[in-house]
């Protein structure tokens, strides 16, 4: 190189790539969601009823035996067969229940309306429907009809006579039957002395109770007598309505048989 030339200098860099940084992440992240999904699958069966979670644990007990239909337990002699739920058996159990209820409260409905002296309550006082608890009839008050005398526990023989029909139909049934009373919002006028709208609809519901067994329901068939007060209006928007006022007869489903013995009937 002659003197005072501009010496070239040429820096030559090696290209280097990142190191692999590997899958561990995506295994962590696969057990974190397998685990979120375990957790959110624990936290819906404890928020089901006992037969969901029996239908449940008997699937994981024995899946072959419970999803081929057939025997409870492919293993003989297996001791925990008969723990084992048909769900499918129980859920055409209650379909079918649930058309018989429906079909008794039609042919309530119907008999009534032939009768002269109820024909005018149907559909306006006398309303039936299928719940979650079974057949569910409710008689209900207006401005200018009355079950019982204002104030009182004392049913106008028209509705006495009412329900004393009602109670001859459901004695035929061998389902088990809840009462409830309900009021509306007004404070009773008498509440001074302790007694309530509380003990008014409790009062009112072993009215109609005493009634029902007077026409034929069977004493054993009765199971709950429940006094709810104001605390069930049926028009929450106006809760001194007359319609707050009422009688709620539920026909209860028939329990669902969990460990393969028949206990529903009709």
């Amino acid at each position: 190189m002659a003197e005072g030339e501009d010496q070239i200098i040429i820096k030559k860099c090696k290209k280097c790539d990142a190191g692999h940084h590997g899958g561990a992440w995506k295994v962590a992240f696969a057990d974190f969601m397998t685990s979120m999904m375990a957790l959110f699958i624990v936290l819906w069966i404890l928020a089901q009823s006992d037969e969901v979670k029996n239908a449940v644990a008997g699937y994981f007990k024995d899946p072959v035996g419970f999803t081929a239909g057939g025997s409870k337990n492919p293993i003989k002699g297996n001791p925990n067969k008969d723990n084992n739920p048909d769900i499918m058996k129980n859920l055409e159990k209650r379909r079918k229940e649930k058309e018989k209820l429906g079909k008794v409260g039609k042919e309530i409905r119907a008999k009534l309306k032939k009768n002269e002296k109820f024909k005018e309550l149907v559909g306006k006082h006398i309303q039936v429907e299928i719940t979650d608890e079974g057949l569910r009839i409710e008689l209900i008050e207006s401005a200018g009809e009355g079950f019982f005398g204002l104030s009182t526990a004392t049913l106008n023989p028209i509705y006495e006579n009412l329900i004393e029909e009602i109670g001859a139909e459901l004695g035929q049934l061998n389902n088990k039957i809840i009462i409830e009373g309900h009021t509306d919002a007004r404070k009773y006028p008498g509440s001074k002395t302790g007694y309530s709208n509380f003990e008014l609809s409790s009062d009112r519901a072993n009215a109609a109770r005493r009634a029902m067994i007077k026409g034929g329901l069977r004493e054993d068939q009765i199971t709950e007598i429940r006094g709810w007060g104001p605390n069930k209006l049926k028009d929450v928007s106006n809760p001194m309505d007359p319609a707050n006022r009422r009688i709620s007869i539920i026909v209860k489903f028939n329990p669902l048989d969990l460990g393969g013995k028949e206990n529903l009937s009709h």
